[in-house]
């Protein structure tokens, strides 16, 4: 695994506390040879729409809007660090944010994006999906998704892993969290938890089958996945006392260990989806970030 290098930080103009920034030069600061830009999307439709002028005149309002925004961005790095010298800074013309950070991840080979979120309205975000629900579906870097918790010295931090699984990509994917969790922890001076959820037994099936025996198959799957996870965690040097294995649904289980535990961080994986089914079910790690009161990384498959 290699260390996270250059990081696009995506700033909200709506914001007056930039906790993207913020968060991504406290990270930077514990890495070496780190590089940081500073990444706005900014559109405004009625410039498109002033047809009295003509597209060189409107280009020139764009570029001076475009300027302006530049200028702010320097302002609020030399704010934050005293010089604008050691960031890069992108501002770029584009009506779907979300589209306009993806290209620059591509086209700059970034390895890390970090950006504020917010709670969302469940209406709203099967509706309109809102950027960060896009980003961890379609985004090709890890993304971390920061909210208003500290990262005091001596915190905790917690990777979300399915232990029990036999699937190559969820093992190779267990094994990025828990590498990430492990590498976030050293920089900064955190411990490393370790939360497995399984599903709980379906109640139906015992109204089906009579004979089914719901008693020995909720624990049967409580020891399967013991094991599972506390082998894993042994393999991985993580302290018996810092592993959790619950049963309940992931979206449920993580974010009542987090609270638990009062972790600064979540490790989670996520695999993209597209169409119906991302709008309707979409990705553990999205239902998780409205339910969590701390910051989340979300790591793609190492295939992908």
């Amino acid at each position: 695994m290699s260390q996270f290098s250059k990081l696009l930080v995506v700033i909200d103009p709506a914001e007056d506390n930039q906790k993207a920034l913020s968060r991504a030069l406290q990270l930077a600061s514990c890495v070496s040879n780190c590089n940081v830009t500073l990444f706005l999307t900014i559109y405004d439709f009625s410039y498109e729409m002033t047809t009295m002028l003509s597209p060189t005149e409107r280009e020139s309002m764009r570029n001076a809007v475009i300027q302006d925004r530049k200028d702010w961005l320097n302002q609020l790095v030399i704010e934050a660090q005293g010089t604008s010298s050691l960031i890069d800074i992108i501002v770029v013309w584009h009506n779907r944010p979300y589209e306009s950070i993806i290209r620059t991840v591509i086209e700059g080979d970034f390895d890390l994006v970090v950006k504020a979120t917010h709670e969302h309205d469940i209406l709203k975000s099967v509706i309109f999906t809102p950027t960060d629900w896009h980003l961890l579906r379609k985004c090709p870097c890890s993304v971390l998704l920061v909210k208003e918790h500290q990262w005091p010295d001596h915190g905790q931090i917690l990777g979300a892993i399915n232990a029990g699984t036999d699937d190559i990509d969820h093992m190779k994917l267990n094994e990025s969290i828990v590498e990430h969790a492990h590498y976030m922890s050293d920089l900064l001076n955190a411990e490393v938890n370790l939360v497995n959820a399984f599903p709980p037994t379906p109640m139906n099936i015992a109204v089906e089958i009579p004979e089914f025996d719901v008693i020995e198959y909720q624990n049967s799957m409580q020891e399967h996945h013991n094991a599972a996870v506390k082998k894993f965690a042994k393999q991985h040097g993580v302290p018996m006392e810092n592993v959790y294995c619950e049963e309940g649904m992931p979206e449920d289980v993580i974010p009542k260990i987090s609270e638990q535990i009062d972790a600064e961080l979540v490790v989670i994986g996520t695999v993209g989806r597209s169409g119906l089914s991302a709008a309707l079910i979409g990705n553990t790690a999205e239902h998780v970030i409205d339910n969590i009161d701390c910051d989340l990384l979300a790591l793609k498959p190492p295939a992908l």
